[in-house]
């Protein structure tokens, strides 16, 4: 999760920015730097690695400027070097941004044919010579956003920097966080509250699709329709000394609504733009060769090993198991020559998972890790680490950890699958293509907030509660029902819908709620008899589907929630966050400690 700090002052703002961005160093990066107007001119200092790198190199050569932006970097589109560090600059604007500009490969090559040149291999500087070329056209800084605002496609957050407006910081929020901090004289724009916690305690925060005009005596905010909005200023009662909740009642609402952003830093961290591929590091092994991967991991983590294994046994035509790690040692399994081990943790320390790669290791297996936490135990043991980019996850109930989870292994299905030889190049971009869209898809997929809330109501008082699905939606019908068991405290269970009828069919009687995760797809039709045999035995039929589905199931009993209709390979993530809104809302309703459940920790470090 990248950082951005925006400084609107009275007075030299490069250091306040600099110690902005060390507020922010939770955030996680691999670069930074901070531009200004500097006598008339966009002045520029950048530097790959930690910020006392930019530190030094402020000392030695100093950034004047009373308006400035700054930025901590995840290298997503490409390298962590400084020529992809931000800020990203022409000769009229500089940008800091995070997530993911999807059209950019477009645009870039409409604005090298218009004549602008490109330095990086990111996709922010996409934005930088977007705004200026409307600018070079005649246009009002403020209508120059306007009419960006209208190209960019993606989920993503941004300030810009205009050369001859140092009184005029724009930026822009879409399916990832902005907030605006207030001041007397000054304005200031931060990711989130903690970097501005030392400049102000007032803060707006941006609602989905908004952008701004950021001035210092004060803000206009528009909507994704252009109209001017007001929206409330809170004040942040985070001191910077600690992750702050921003404007959300709770640790794990919060996170929820980060997933837009997170997954989108994670999927940048693994896809080209230019080759539309999916990249990853170098594989320690010859997947042609290999005879199975065994996926193992504990809990939630043991749910997208679930679905990993769809996605690898059908795109990658791999042989795939998994396993339990609490229980995968203690049979001590013969584990085939040339295996691969793959070992899915949020903290990378959970030590029946731990305790499982070493064993695998033992065997002579090839293992890969793949973590939240790059210094863990895990990532350490490893022969490959494979990073998620969830930032911290303060709530114990794994929400953003797990879609970035299924983020990656997404991408590493798609690369076994082409190293395999069941992938051409054209079916590569068609599903990076796919998986590109998933965070501007998940931002419009948490607009299901308002009725989930209402929703919750009915569900909070039930003491039982089933989730069926079929095919990639079994997993997360498993991980629908362990979300509410751990915050609510309600017995839950998912099945595999086909399972209905050999036993839980028992369990529906009048008014038990049953979830049904429904995308229209193949398994479509199978999945609605079984939800017919809930309907006829008086089951309350709560149903998860996308747009094609809903309009099938126009006229039944059920109660239907649409998500956007996407793709096979995406789905499974999307029915991901309205299940966990559900669940949030359930234990509030229930007035339970969300984020510190009940006999429950975020990492099992105990066996």
């Amino acid at each position: 999760m990248c950082g951005i700090i925006g400084i609107l002052g009275k007075r030299p703002v490069s250091g306040a920015i600099l110690d902005a961005l060390r507020r922010l160093e939770y955030r996680g990066y691999d670069s930074a730097g901070i531009a200004t107007i500097n006598r008339g001119e966009i002045d520029r200092r950048r530097a790959s690695g930690k910020l006392g790198n930019l530190a030094e190199l402020l000392k030695t050569d100093p950034l004047p400027g009373d308006v400035g932006i700054g930025h901590t970097r995840w290298a997503t589109h490409g390298p962590p070097v400084e020529k992809n560090a931000h800020p990203h600059a022409t000769e009229r604007v500089a940008v800091v941004h995070n997530g993911i500009i999807e059209n950019y490969a477009e645009l870039r090559a409409e604005l090298s044919k218009a004549g602008r040149v490109f330095e990086s291999d990111t996709d922010t500087e996409s934005i930088a010579h977007l705004l200026t070329h409307l600018l070079d056209q005649g246009l009002d800084a403020e209508v120059a956003m306007a009419e960006a605002m209208k190209r960019f496609d993606g989920a993503f957050a941004f300030c810009a920097l205009i050369k001859d407006r140092p009184d005029l910081l724009l930026v822009a929020r879409r399916g990832s966080a902005l907030a605006i901090g207030l001041g007397e004289g000054e304005s200031y724009i931060g990711s989130d509250a903690v970097g501005l916690a030392p400049l102000t305690r007032r803060i707006v925060y941006l609602e989905e699709g908004d952008w701004a005009a950021v001035r210092r005596e004060g803000v206009t905010i528009r909507d994704r329709k252009g109209a001017v909005v007001e929206r409330r200023e809170t004040l942040t009662e985070v001191s910077g000394d600690v992750v702050g909740k921003g404007n959300h009642r709770h640790y794990m609402e919060k996170e929820i609504h980060e997933q837009p952003e997170v997954i989108g830093d994670t999927l940048g961290y693994y896809y080209n733009p230019v080759r539309r591929r999916i990249v990853l590091p170098p594989l320690p092994f010859d997947i042609t060769k290999v005879p199975r991967i065994t996926i193992i991991a504990a809990g939630t983590s043991f749910y997208s090993g679930l679905l990993a294994k769809y996605w690898l046994e059908r795109i990658g035509r791999l042989s795939v198991e998994v396993d339990i790690a609490s229980e995968f040692r203690y049979r001590q399994p013969e584990m085939p020559v040339g295996g691969v081990a793959l070992f899915i943790s949020q903290s990378g320390e959970t030590l029946d998972t731990l305790e499982a790669l070493r064993y695998a290791k033992s065997q002579g297996q090839t293992i890969v890790s793949l973590v939240n936490v790059p210094d863990s135990s895990m990532a350490r043991e490893a022969d490959l680490c494979l990073r998620t980019y969830a930032g911290p996850e303060i709530g114990v109930a794994s929400t953003k950890a797990f879609t970035t989870q299924l983020a990656v292994l997404a991408c590493l299905t798609l690369h076994l699958a082409r190293e395999h030889g069941k992938l051409s190049s054209e079916q590569m971009a068609i599903y990076a293509d796919q998986l590109i869209r998933l965070p501007a898809l998940a931002a419009e997929t948490l607009g299901l907030a308002d009725a989930m809330q209402a929703l919750a109501q009915e569900i909070a008082p039930a003491r039982d509660v089933l989730y069926l699905g079929r095919g990639a939606s079994y997993p997360i019908a498993m991980e629908g029902a362990l979300k509410l068991k751990e915050i609510s405290y309600i017995h839950a269970e998912g099945y595999a819908a086909g399972e209905m009828k050999h036993g839980p069919i028992a369990l529906i009687a009048d008014g038990v709620p049953v979830i049904v995760i429904a995308p229209s797809d193949e398994l479509f039709a199978k999945t609605v008899s079984n939800l017919q045999e809930v309907l006829a035995r008086g089951g309350r039929a709560i149903v998860l589907t996308d747009t094609e589905g809903a309009e099938k199931l126009k006229g039944t009993k059920a109660h239907v929630f649409t998500v956007p209709k996407a793709e096979p390979l995406v789905a499974p993530i999307l029915f991901t966050l309205p299940i966990q809104l559900m669940a949030y809302y359930v234990a509030v309703a229930k007035g339970n400690d969300v984020d510190q459940p009940r006999n429950l920790a975020k990492s099992v470090t105990v066996e």
